[in-house]
């Protein structure tokens, strides 16, 4: 009853076939059966999983990132960083340095001294040259002006007028020709052509049309005929067999296969379902269980008696030892220390005698008397200014 309800049966509304009952609980058994192992192992993998991330690929991950940040700071960020910083950056100012004294420079001046005085002399030659030139165009312009008006305007009044005439000629003559051209065309080429239209090709043209609509009826009559018949034959022989195979073979099979698939597929997620909840319950007995047999003896060894036990050799043991350790630790370093003195002494001494050997007894110096002032004849800042202050004692 539990199986039933907790599975996904046919929708509601839709009634269920006595297939799907039969099938559902031996499926449901059987699934379950093979599912529980599966399911067991699997959440076995995940805890397995989850712990080697937790434990070991996210530490490993993490070092990994870090080691491979620093190899990258120190591969390719740092000698970039240098290589831009204490290389680029000053070989390009250098080179904007010179770039700037050795092109830009000259090129300012040049400009400046040369080419802008050479510009406006050539502009002032210019303007004079094209005041020059307008002036003599003004002067060639009213010359072509009164030439125009006194001599070309009359020649051209008298050469229109004598075109008229000759145009007006040429223009009788012009329509005298085209009426005859056009009568002779009329009776010698279109009166003829439009008999031979009417009496020869078009009769010509009515019998070819309906012999080739003859021919595309008798066409379409044998191509609609065999149509047919091979329209009955596909018929006959393939449709009605394959729509039988379909009817009563593969539609009935489709159905019942897609009960049992529905009714696995229900049972599959139904015994998943199931083998989580007592894979959960087994974890947590084997949890329990190793916790009651391990753990908590270890713990209560741990406490009970590792930690005095270990409290104990610390106080018996341990602290003594340590400072027995720093107590010959102590008169060592003062032994070395008075060693050392001595050997100094020692090395010191040597040098003064090799030294005396090479180059014999140091010289010593004579103090010459009278030449340092008495102490009450010094002059002092407190003299100077006129302040009355008591002699600096001398050691």
């Amino acid at each position: 009853m539990d199986m039933e309800k907790a599975g996904g049966g046919a929708p509601a509304g839709e009634a269920e076939g006595c297939l799907a009952v039969a099938v559902r609980v031996p499926v449901r058994i059987v699934v379950l059966v093979l599912v529980v192992p599966v399911r067991v192992v699997w959440d076995a993998l995940v805890v397995g999983g989850r712990f080697l991330n937790d434990a070991v690929f996210r530490p490993v991950g993490r070092a990994l990132a870090w080691v491979l940040g620093w190899a990258g700071r120190v591969v390719f960020v740092w000698p970039v960083v240098g290589l831009w910083r204490y290389v680029m950056v000053p070989v390009t100012k250098r080179v904007g340095w010179l770039g700037n004294v050795l092109v830009v420079v000259p090129v300012v001046w040049f400009y400046r001294s040369v080419l802008t005085p050479v510009g406006q002399g050539l502009a002032w030659v210019a303007r004079r040259v094209a005041a020059g030139v307008a002036w003599v165009a003004r002067g060639v312009g009213a010359g072509l002006g009164w030439v125009y008006a006194r001599v070309l305007t009359p020649l051209g009044r008298a050469g229109m007028w004598v075109l008229k005439g000759v145009g007006a000629v040429l223009a009788a003559v012009g329509a005298g020709v085209y009426t005859a051209v056009a009568w002779l065309v009329r009776f010698l080429v279109v009166v003829p052509a439009v008999w031979v239209y009417e009496w020869v090709l078009a009769p010509v043209g009515r019998a070819v049309a309906w012999c080739v609509s003859g021919l595309v009826w008798l066409v379409r009559m044998g191509v609609t005929g065999i149509g047919v018949g091979l329209y009955w034959i596909v018929r006959v022989l393939v449709v009605l067999p394959a729509l039988g195979l379909w009817r009563w073979g593969l539609a009935p099979l489709g159905l019942v296969l897609a009960v049992v698939g529905r009714e696995v597929g229900d049972a599959l997620g139904h015994a998943w379902r199931i083998a989580g909840h007592i894979s959960l319950a087994a974890g947590r007995f084997f949890a329990t269980l190793f916790r009651w047999i391990f753990v908590e003896p270890v713990r209560w060894v741990y406490r009970n008696v590792l930690t005095p036990v270990g409290h104990v050799v610390r106080d018996t043991v341990l602290r003594p030892a340590a400072e027995a350790a720093r107590a010959v630790g102590r008169a060592t370093r003062q032994a070395l220390a008075s060693a050392g003195d001595s050997v100094r002494d020692s090395v010191r001494q040597a040098r003064a005698d090799l030294r005396r050997m090479l180059f014999g007894e140091p010289k010593k110096v004579q103090v010459v008397a009278g030449r340092e002032l008495p102490l009450e004849k010094t002059r002092t800042l407190e003299q100077r200014t006129g302040h009355e202050m008591s002699p600096p004692m001398r050691e």
